[in-house]
């Protein structure tokens, strides 16, 4: 299957999911994955949500803001504005579209930073050391071996289910977004940037895994602190004992809950 091809079925999926979504009188809810993962990590998600190995490299050279613009158009196709919800850098794309005023709720969880945020742990740059340690990786499909998956994702969480989580949710992702993430603070027209003054963002949740360390605690409460500055509701959480797999290792239903709590205040 060529990668037309493949665009053309995500394409009709999505049309798909609007339609369904269109014919309903809830609040849509947009879910936007990361970079490593499969959109699947998000099924149980969405089977709460509705109850209260798509081709990832399609992606593989898209920027943040060629990505951003293809799931604005899909919102577009959406009769009333969704809540939107998103890991790593599916939080960053989340707050970019909230911040563009179509979210009517939105929740970012453990989210790659943007222009603005500064702390830079030393865990954070471990885990993107397997793209931005090689220069030529930035128009690349990057894919993490295990033992970086564990480091970056599934350090909190058992040797087996960490096991389990890598051969079930990895895939190669694009090296672009990180290293545009890495230089958004060198690079004042980068499209790692996030409008957090526009009163139309709406209601905004921030969640960090404690032991996060891809995104650790000083990144995710960096960004809190900016959109905090917004005249709309904006809290922060951070769940214990936690990774960067908060979202698809066992304790997944504990975030699921924190954000449908969000999500149900403002819907």
């Amino acid at each position: 299957m060529t990668a037309d091809t493949q665009d053309i079925t995500v394409q009709a999926w999505e049309a798909a999911q609007a339609e369904r979504a269109n014919a309903t009188t809830r609040t849509p809810v947009v879910f936007v994955h990361g970079l490593w993962l499969l959109p699947s990590s998000w099924d149980r998600w969405a089977s709460l949500f509705e109850d209260a190995n798509i081709h990832p490299e399609v992606f593989a050279h898209k920027s943040i803001g060629q990505i951003a613009g293809h799931v604005q158009e899909l919102i577009h196709r959406l009769e009333r504005k969704p809540a939107i919800i998103g890991h790593s850098f599916g939080g960053l794309l989340t707050q970019i579209l909230a911040g563009r005023g179509l979210a009517a709720v939105s929740v970012a969880i453990d989210p790659a930073p943007f222009r603005g945020v500064l702390p830079l742990p030393i865990s954070a740059l471990r885990a993107s050391s397997p793209v931005i340690g090689n220069p030529a990786n930035y128009n690349r499909a990057v894919p993490l071996t295990y033992e970086q998956f564990r480091y970056g994702f599934a350090n909190a969480v058992s040797e087996p289910e960490a096991k389990e989580l890598y051969d079930t949710f990895a895939v190669p992702g694009s090296g672009v977004p990180i290293f545009q993430a890495a230089t958004a603070n060198l690079n004042p027209w980068t499209e790692a940037k996030v409008d957090t003054k526009n009163p139309e963002r709406g209601p905004l949740l921030i969640i960090s895994g404690e032991k996060d360390h891809t995104v650790p605690h000083a990144i995710a409460h960096a960004a809190y602190k900016k959109q905090a500055r917004n005249e709309g509701v904006t809290e922060f959480a951070e769940i214990e004992n936690r990774g960067h797999a908060l979202i698809i290792d066992s304790g997944w239903r504990d975030v699921a809950d924190t954000a449908l709590n969000f999500v149900r205040r403002f819907t």
